[in-house]
């Protein structure tokens, strides 16, 4: 009996685990398809799933016992493999609030020289602490700049450098 009592503590904790890391992975990707929503609304597409199909989306449910074991079995998980623990999804912008588009072109329309991603997410980290900066949205963001036509971007052996397009900066003739 103790050694099935054993066995069984260990599997319950061996599915805690994976609980865990399964809902890091939920939060990740519900972080990821808030940051796409986000870029497809900015570039003006449609979603392709309608908003039928996003009420009647299922999710699994966590009794509430677990749901608490299941995020101390994360932040201890996330401590063991050096990760960050799960966190919170990333509000939208508030009305008023500047674009990222708005904010990484303004950051670079004063630098002298080009600007990496991480180092445009860092100053817009420090200038606007109120809001959550995620390298890959800026990073998205500095791109589709380029595809508008309002940035540059050059390349210096593998790393990737973003300014403001000459053109934008040019007063016109008419």
């Amino acid at each position: 009996m103790a050694d099935d009592l054993s066995a069984n503590r260990g599997e319950q904790e061996r599915v805690r685990t994976e609980l865990a890391r399964l809902q890091d992975d939920l939060v990740r990707l519900e972080e990821s398809e808030q940051v796409l929503t986000q870029m497809q609304k900015v570039l003006g597409g449609t979603s392709k799933r309608t908003a039928k199909q996003s009420k009647s989306r299922k999710t699994a449910a966590v009794p509430a016992a677990r749901r608490s074991n299941g995020k101390a079995a994360a932040g201890k998980q996330a401590a063991a493999t050096g990760r960050k623990a799960p966190k919170k999804a990333a509000s939208t912008k508030k009305p008023g609030e500047p674009t990222w588009l708005e904010l990484t072109t303004a950051y670079l329309g004063g630098q002298s020289e080009p600007k990496s991603a991480a180092e445009v997410s860092d100053a817009l980290t420090e200038a606007h602490p109120e809001r959550t900066v995620q390298v890959t949205v800026v990073r998205n963001t500095l791109e589709q700049g380029v595809a508008q036509g309002l940035l540059e971007r050059s390349k210096q052996g593998r790393s990737v450098f973003y300014s403001l397009a000459t053109t934008a900066t040019a007063p016109s003739d008419s």
